[in-house]
């Protein structure tokens, strides 16, 4: 099993377009890089030399995109296996899914809230002992963004947190996240960080969203990070402490400096906090 990644640390996404700019980015420009296995297995040739290349000069982390931990299919027993190899393969330090469901007789190709119920609460923590022990390893689920939610008898906040304990797995805050659903929904974002068990948190992922209106922000990946953003990802650091933290970037990628500015400014927060 690969070495913890320090908890002072900031990452950036390994995306494709990316590889070549990260193969020649200078030392010590990230600590971290983070990627979706489901887009590397089974990849080989000239991106699977690169991506290794990438793993054993870097810490790896590893973030899913398709387990659908909350949907009603059964989980893909041959997946898990791949993924294993692949976290096993590349040394990864983490890995992460999204507390979402993604397919139902058949991808759906985005991530869809689960309704925050009891019955959800077993379904999903069932599901994620199921993956720990494919993987042979603790999981930690990422908080999503939502833009209906079909069902809440439970709050969001209960909902994780009994799914974290029934589960006993880990927890990836998402403070941007955060940030887009309290606006969205309309609650406090740091009551919501404060209520978030801190024994639970491994990492914390930051990036930036639109502004489609004052009441409706929309999580795309594909902007700089705003500073409501970075005030909050602060505030997390003061509530739990600093955890590795993970710059995501999907597209509409700047120069690589412009990014790596942004890895710099986690850094910059990072470094009041014990």
């Amino acid at each position: 099993m690969a070495e913890a990644l320090p908890r002072r640390s900031a990452g950036l996404g390994l995306r494709r377009a990316l590889l070549d700019e990260l193969i020649e980015a200078p030392a010590g420009a990230f600590d971290f890089l983070e990627c979706a296995p489901d887009n590397w297995i089974g990849v080989g040739g000239v991106l699977g030399e690169k991506l290794a290349a990438l793993s054993s000069r870097h810490p790896l982390s590893a973030h899913g995109l398709s387990l659908s931990l909350g949907g009603p299919d059964p989980l893909d027993v041959e997946f898990l296996r791949q993924t294993r190899d692949f976290l096993d393969r590349h040394d990864a330090a983490l890995y992460s899914e999204h507390l979402s469901y993604c397919s139902a007789d058949g991808h759906l190709y985005d991530l869809l809230p689960i309704p925050f119920t009891d019955e959800a609460v077993h379904h999903v923590a069932s599901r994620i002992a199921q993956v720990q022990d494919a993987l042979g390893r603790r999981i930690a689920i990422e908080n999503v963004s939502y833009y209906a939610a079909p069902y809440q008898a439970l709050s969001e906040i209960d909902f994780i947190g009994e799914v974290l304990r029934e589960a006993d797995c880990d927890l990836l805050l998402d403070v941007n996240n955060v940030h887009v659903n309290a606006i969205n929904h309309g609650y406090d974002a740091r009551a919501f960080i404060d209520a978030m068990p801190s024994s639970r948190i491994v990492s914390y992922h930051t990036a930036g969203h639109y502004d489609e209106a004052e009441d409706l922000k929309v999580d795309t990946h594909g902007a700089p990070v705003k500073d409501d953003v970075w005030d909050l990802l602060a505030y997390a650091y003061r509530v739990h402490g600093v955890r590795p933290t993970l710059l995501e970037r999907d597209f509409n990628f700047p120069p690589l400096p412009e990014l790596l500015s942004e890895v710099l400014r986690i850094r910059d927060v990072q470094a009041p906090f014990a």
